[in-house]
């Protein structure tokens, strides 16, 4: 795992269910973007910005990118656990970086990458990180 955050790390965890299964017997892998997607949401809830009080605001993240890797499949029945964090944080973006892990065993089954962008939601384009949600994101570690 990365050694220098933006912010803390979050844990949130999910179950898997026949629902997610694939013909290669394993989750698909579209369940574990969703697994990151829930996971960011969470993380925003908890630190105080879900996305209705963004919404309220006519502010948002969109995504611009997602890079997965996957490392180990994950099984019916496992029970899933996703680390995420605020990598870096700039005017406009955020990188936002997941680990996902089988609880049993700690088994490392993928690592994420996420671009954000943050949008004023009237005009749909760019604009600034206000400060008060960058702090809400800022490591309780940070010593700066």
């Amino acid at each position: 795992m990365d050694t220098t955050f933006f912010s803390d790390v979050f844990e949130t965890q999910f179950s898997v269910d026949e629902n997610m299964i694939d013909q290669m017997n394993h989750v698909n892998n579209l369940h574990y973007l969703d697994w990151t997607n829930k996971a960011a949401g969470r993380h925003c809830r908890h630190v105080g910005w879900p996305s209705e009080r963004l919404k309220e605001r006519g502010q948002g993240f969109v995504v611009r990118s997602h890079q997965i890797q996957y490392r180990q499949p994950a099984m019916l029945g496992d029970e899933i656990l996703v680390e995420t964090w605020i990598a870096t944080m700039e005017k406009v973006s955020s990188i936002r970086k997941y680990r996902i892990l089988r609880v049993a065993d700690r088994q490392l089954l993928a690592r994420a990458e996420t671009n954000w962008a943050f949008i004023d939601r009237s005009t749909m384009r760019l604009a600034r990180i206000p400060p008060e949600i960058q702090d809400a994101f800022r490591s309780q570690t940070d010593s700066s």
